[in-house]
């Protein structure tokens, strides 16, 4: 039975492009026509289970099944079976649109209401889950310049992971028009990365927070290493708390952090960094964001990747952030960027499959490869891009135009 559905779902969603599939029972069957750009793959099922788990959850069943090696990859890669299918369910892929429906919408309350809570003990092991694993990973996997585990900015299409993460701090440290002898406030600050690139281009002192013990230990070392650590203190505290001691900051970057606040308190993050901000101040939020309408975390995520993590919308960030007398003076989408740097890690996990597994085993590889896959098919065929939000609380603290933007980022890239 099981197996029957699933040939009728692939029959639909697999037009372009090839996916074989060899049954447990020795039987097979082909979906779709090859067509230029569009991956040719052959996959294995080992048990007659396979079929039902995944039209349980298309999305976890698949994911556990080639965690668990029961879904074997024949011919191409992971990265390739994920963007077949994605391909084939474009986004942005016209025709009629019609309006959420009910279930949809009651579904989606009922999961946030459930798992949205994350208070100050949750946010800490949530981070926990996902950036504790090790830095030895992260050092496989990101560029060696700045470890910056975010999206990275591609003017040009030929430039290597670690161009490409310089010109994305040159870009955010250009949006918050920093001056001489201003104090920053750097939330879920990683490794460091954007605290040092401030305080190496400009004379600024620049506080990072986290909420990672294994982020936070190398991120001191790195600040040492940098000869910056004059300029650059990395604490392990939650931005709620700095907000209750009655902290304030000229200026505030967050980059990648805001994904893991949680629905439910994306005012408290607002109201706190708006207490946190000078009267004067600026701040810049760089954050995954979906095209459309609010939505929910899918179970794979959920489960394997970022526990108490939610992709915000563009209105609900909005809503959230104007209650508390942030002014958005600057809205940039970035909508391909992110793919790309994806692609890029996926390629390091790839180039370094054998050390990867030898840490932890090959359970683990698969779940983290399909994990970068489907992010990076995401924002190329789905519905996630990346925000860059500019807030502040003076409509006369910035230039009138935008000009000043292009001009610092271009000083900071030496062009």
């Amino acid at each position: 039975m099981s197996k029957r559905f699933l040939n009728s779902f692939l029959k639909k969603g697999v037009k372009k492009g090839r996916l074989g599939v060899v049954f447990a029972d020795g039987s097979s069957q082909t979906y779709g026509e090859a067509e230029d750009g569009f991956p040719e793959i052959v996959v294995r099922f080992a048990d007659a289970k396979v079929p039902r788990d995944i039209l349980t959850d298309p999305r976890l069943g698949a994911a556990e099944a080639f965690m668990d090696g029961r879904l074997i990859i024949e011919e191409g890669d992971v990265m390739g079976l994920v963007t077949l299918l994605r391909a084939n369910n474009r986004w942005e892929k016209g025709g009629k649109i019609s309006p959420p429906k009910l279930s949809r919408k009651m579904l989606n309350r009922a999961t946030f209401a459930f798992e949205q809570v994350n208070n100050a003990i949750g946010s800490k092991d949530n981070v926990a889950h996902h950036y504790d694993i090790g830095n030895d990973l992260y050092a496989l996997m990101l560029d060696d310049e700045h470890w910056q585990y975010s999206c990275a900015y591609w003017p040009n299409d030929d430039m290597t992971l670690g161009e490409a993460q310089t010109a994305k701090l040159a870009h955010i440290a250009a949006k918050l028009a920093l001056e001489p002898g201003q104090k920053v406030l750097d939330i879920g600050c990683g490794w460091g990365g954007m605290s040092i690139f401030l305080a190496k281009h400009h004379d600024v002192h620049v506080t990072g927070i986290t909420l990672s013990e294994e982020q936070a230990a190398l991120a001191r070392e790195r600040v040492e290493k940098a000869g910056v650590a004059d300029k650059v203190s990395i604490e392990l505290v939650d931005y709620r708390d700095f907000a209750k001691a009655g902290r304030k900051f000229d200026r505030i970057v967050s980059v990648g952090m805001f994904e893991h606040v949680g629905k439910a308190q994306f005012e408290t993050f607002f109201n706190a960094c708006a207490n946190l901000l000078n009267d004067d101040g600026v701040m810049l939020l760089h954050t995954i964001g979906r095209m459309g309408s609010p939505g929910m975390t899918d179970a794979f995520t959920r489960k394997y990747i970022f526990p108490g993590g939610y992709i915000p919308a563009l209105s609900e960030t909005m809503a959230a952030s104007e209650k508390h007398r942030l002014m958005a003076t600057d809205i940039e989408i970035l909508r391909l960027h992110y793919a790309k740097t994806i692609r890029q890690w996926y390629a390091n996990c790839m180039e370094h499959r054998e050390a990867i597994i030898a840490m932890y085993d090959q359970r683990f590889f698969n779940m983290w490869t399909f994990y970068l896959a489907g992010a990076a098919t995401v924002f190329e065929h789905g519905g996630m891009c990346n925000f860059q939000i500019q807030y502040t609380r003076n409509r006369n603290a910035l230039p009138l135009t935008r000009d000043y933007i292009g001009e610092t980022e271009k000083t900071l890239l030496g062009k």
